[in-house]
């Protein structure tokens, strides 16, 4: 069975570049800001979305998490928390636009913690460093990305602080289920390169995902995107 490759692929960078404007928005508009519930602003954000591309659905929980919920992974869900005046706060959001997901995450500082704002400049760094890595081997594997991230995130005095740097995305629903979760993540235990085609026989797609923290602080940022396409 064939597939439209460059369609499927121009709908991801569509919907990032969807998700991109819907976070810039929120940026200008300041609804990431202290003073704020998370669930707050997670509320402010998707009400955003709507307004802005009439988006409903998210293929994954919205997440707003500030001060030591930023220790946490994915799978946690905190009690809500207002963000403070010295602080840091992420997003995490996976609208659908059009059918094809989009996953986005970026960090906010507040104050002048010297700490914070290292990680807040080191997170796209370090995000452009794994994708000039997957770029420069057409054969790497999700181990030896993940390996690489981790290799940049501890130079820089970070941890990865869950399990993977990343994972597939497409068409919503995208395969990660239990059945498939090694060759769906760049994890440790993915041996398989990257660039493959999925069961289905489609070009496989990913999203770099890092989630860097300094536990002894208490502290961590995230940032998340387009490994391959934009």
């Amino acid at each position: 069975m064939g597939f439209d490759e460059n369609g499927r692929a121009a709908g991801l960078v569509r919907a990032q570049e969807k998700a991109t404007a819907l976070f810039a928005e929120t940026e200008r508009r300041g609804l990431v800001a202290p003073g704020r519930g998370e669930r707050e602003v997670s509320d402010a954000i998707r009400d955003l979305a709507n307004d802005m591309f009439g988006t409903t659905k998210h293929w994954h929980k919205r997440i707003i998490r500030s001060g030591p919920n930023t220790l946490l992974p994915y799978r946690d869900n905190p009690p809500d928390r207002v963000i403070g005046a010295d602080d840091i706060a992420f997003a995490d959001f996976g609208p659908i636009f059009e059918e094809y997901e989009a996953d986005f995450g970026r960090t906010y500082v507040f104050g002048d913690d010297p700490d914070k704002h290292r990680l807040l400049a080191d997170l796209p760094r370090i995000f452009d460093a794994g994708r000039a890595a997957f770029q420069a081997d057409e054969h790497i594997t999700g181990a030896q990305l993940y390996a690489e991230v981790e290799r940049l995130a501890g130079d820089a005095g970070w941890e990865i602080g869950i399990w993977h740097s990343g994972h597939l995305v497409g068409e919503f629903p995208h395969e990660t289920n239990d059945g498939a979760k090694t060759e769906s993540y760049i994890t440790p235990d993915n041996t398989g390169p990257l660039r493959r085609t999925d069961r289905s026989g489609r070009h496989c797609h990913w999203i770099l995902e890092l989630h860097l923290v300094d536990r002894d602080k208490g502290f961590g940022g995230f940032y998340e995107q387009l490994l391959d396409l934009a």
